[in-house]
């Protein structure tokens, strides 16, 4: 019997055999599914959001978790010194993408490995930090999106301006151990110079350096702006009560802060970041190059504003502000 196979079957067909060139590769060996390296800053609580982002994103674009795909799942839980230990381990599993967030944990993939390639969903200033040669043409084996967050200091104290017009001296919070910390710390004074207004400092690296950083800011100034870094994440309670403690307002680049009783923040919204990480890592599956795919910017920002932490500390959120907000904590 002869059968006919017609022009758009046949490119059907065809289109369908170059789709899954790269999963047939790895049909040839028999149980081996393309495997991801998540490297976590944090835990897997505090990542949630951003994690289902990830994985839902991979799911809409075929690669379905242990069917189509493995995800290596590692927590460094707040601890930079983890991330060595943990790339180390994927290096030896062989992992074919390895997907991170934070400039510390990118840095130190970056050091890891020149081979595997490595997408970061989110690191503050990629090229200050050396994490690329420039956003159009990252270089080596590394890409991925950028959350601008050192770009954002400016428009950060603007808003706290609003809420406190007669702002005269703020305090900045950095940890002296993260690179984009210390730039992030670098934008905000600069901007708060340019608005006439006197800066304190004071740093971390450890999480027992925090009670000690407060120490040192008190009755030095009106409010807080607080660098991110995965350590400064981690203790993001402990940072809020003592800020409250202080009767000081915060700002900080991430609504997990405002969520845990910060003032403020505005920054990239970080499961859009995934997703398009997501997106990152297919291509890279499907044979694409790291260098080949430029590092993006965010497209969507968070404003959040905890309405509970201005009671207490008997401030009043102008209206206008609050119809800005993407979300209001009562």
């Amino acid at each position: 019997m002869t059968v006919t196979i017609g022009r758009r079957e046949l490119l059907a067909a065809l289109g369908g055999a170059a789709f899954a060139g790269p999963l047939a590769a790895r049909a040839q060996q028999p149980g081996k599914l393309p495997t991801i390296g998540f490297l976590g800053a944090n835990n897997a609580t505090f990542e949630r959001a951003s994690t289902d982002a990830f994985v839902q994103r991979l799911r809409d674009l075929g690669w379905i978790e242990n069917r189509t795909v493995v995800i290596e799942y590692r927590w460094a839980e707040g601890r930079d010194e983890r991330f060595t230990e943990i790339l180390a381990e994927f290096v030896r599993l062989g992992v074919d993408v390895i997907l991170t967030y934070t400039n510390p944990a990118a840095l130190a993939a970056k050091q890891a490995t020149a081979v595997i390639p490595i997408v970061f969903a989110g690191a503050g200033d990629p090229i200050g930090t050396g994490l690329v040669a420039s956003l159009a043409r990252p270089g080596g084996n590394i890409t991925g999106l950028s959350t601008q967050q050192t770009d954002l200091a400016s428009k950060r104290l603007e808003i706290l301006r609003e809420v406190l017009p007669g702002l005269h001296t703020l305090a900045i919070l950095a940890d002296r151990g993260s690179p984009n910390s210390v730039l992030e710390m670098g934008e905000a004074r600069a901007a708060a110079r340019t608005l006439d207004i006197a800066v304190v400092t004071s740093e971390v690296q450890r999480a027992e350096d925090i009670v000690p950083a407060f120490d040192a800011l008190k009755g030095r100034a009106d409010a807080l702006y607080v660098c991110n870094s995965p350590t400064l994440m981690t203790n993001r309670i402990r940072v809020n009560s003592l800020a409250l403690g202080a009767r000081l307002p915060t700002m900080h680049g991430t609504r997990e802060h405002t969520g845990a009783g910060g003032l403020m923040s505005y920054g990239a919204n970080l499961p859009s970041l995934f997703r398009r990480a997501a997106e990152y890592v297919d291509k890279i599956l499907r044979g694409a190059k790291p260098n080949d795919l430029p590092v993006e910017q965010p497209t969507k920002f968070d404003f959040i504003i905890n309405l509970t932490t201005a009671k207490i500390l008997g401030l009043e959120i102008p209206p206008t502000l609050l119809a800005r907000a993407d979300e209001v904590i009562e």
